[in-house]
């Protein structure tokens, strides 16, 4: 997999990466915005090494911290503002996807103070471009490192909304699969899911082209054989081989989507997320066996997916089975439920996000099959 190829993001991999490129913070400005969750980029050491890496800069900083998972737009708007009252040259998202969306929507806030909260969806209201944007995962799944997505809940915590543009790719990305150690075993597995998620639903894309799908098959291949073969394991939980794979497959599963989109699992199972706190991996992969069976009842479908299951070493019928099974989740929804959840999504573009879009009707019978 040739990451460098990538172009709008430069990618920086390695165990001390952070540290080891510190001039890359000085070339970005004089002081910057940190955004991260509640404690993770603490636990792990990635703001430890943010920290003496902009000091090392001469660079100062102020933290925006507490970022939920499923980030709110308003409170991207409040960081947005404190970003520009603060002077901030460029922002810094240290953490999961949460938030590094929240900071790629922060920068776009931050330059835009004729935007309130919907405004930044909007391009003919968000005129000016993203500061400059600094991504640090220290989890393996969201990509959100090698893309120009930020999902965001809309206020009233119901909806979903992607924010996209060219500003907002990361100009740099520090990928240290030491900052996802940890992680439980049960998020390693959630947010490896969400990755699988990426790689199979932009494989299906209409939008498919040669370099999405060297990312997918390399992103499938190198999760599909961490999580269900074990490869590279010892028994005592995942080895730092086979974190640094599911890094690396992860970020070529967000250069997979930046080139395709997701298709319908990711709508599917937003309700889940919002309102059980199912983790949004694990939601997804609860829905993309059927993506993959719907597909199959075209021919370019079934191709696909033979093509995938031989490139990764399994069959069709296992791909569909163990992944929801990967997922864990188990609960029953009335059909009330079901509906009004698949309601909130069903205008969703990214049922068009694949070679066989399904129906309205079509969705129910999944939620019914899933959750009866």
């Amino acid at each position: 997999m040739n990451f460098e190829a990538h172009k709008p993001v430069k990618l920086i991999f390695g165990e001390n990466c952070v540290k080891e490129n510190c001039e890359v913070f000085r070339t970005l400005g004089k002081r910057a915005m940190v955004v991260t969750g509640k404690t993770s980029a603490d636990k792990c050491g990635a703001m430890a090494d943010v920290a003496a890496a902009l000091e090392a800069a001469g660079c100062e900083y102020v933290r925006f911290s507490g970022i939920p998972e499923n980030p709110p737009a308003p409170l991207c708007y409040e960081g947005g503002e404190l970003a520009r009252q603060e002077g901030c040259d460029f922002v810094i998202g240290i953490g999961g996807g949460s938030a590094i969306d929240a900071a790629k929507a922060i920068a776009g806030y931050a330059s835009n103070p004729q935007c309130d909260v919907m405004g930044l969806f909007d391009d003919s209201i968000r005129t000016n471009d993203c500061l400059p944007i600094v991504a640090i995962p220290t989890t393996a799944g969201t990509g959100s490192e090698a893309c120009r997505y930020s999902v965001l809940t809309t206020p009233g915590g119901k909806k979903k909304r992607t924010f996209k543009t060219s500003s907002a790719y990361p100009k740099y990305s520090f990928v240290c699969p030491r900052y996802s150690a940890t992680m439980s075993d049960k998020y390693t597995v959630s947010t490896a899911l969400d990755a699988l998620a990426h790689a199979i639903e932009a494989y299906f894309s209409p939008k498919a082209c040669d370099e999405s799908r060297e990312a997918s098959l390399y992103a499938a291949k190198e999760i599909w054989e961490v999580l269900f073969m074990g490869a590279d394991g010892d028994g005592r939980g995942y080895t730092d081989r086979q974190r640094e794979r599911l890094s690396k497959a992860a970020t070529a599963a967000g250069i997979a989507i930046d080139y395709c989109g997701t298709g319908f699992p990711h709508p599917l199972g937003y309700g889940l997320s919002l309102e059980y706190g199912v983790p949004h991996g694990s939601a997804c992969a609860l829905f993309d066996g059927a993506f993959i069976r719907y597909n199959m009842i075209t021919k370019e479908g079934k191709r696909r997916a033979e093509e995938l299951a031989e490139y990764i070493g399994t069959t069709t019928d296992e791909m569909i089975r163990r992944i929801p099974e990967m997922s864990g989740v188990d609960m029953k929804l009335s059909k009330e439920v079901r509906e009004e959840l698949i309601d909130r999504v069903a205008e969703a573009g990214n049922y068009a996000n694949s070679i066989y879009k399904i129906s309205r009707g079509e969705m129910s019978d999944i939620y019914k099959r899933t959750f009866e």
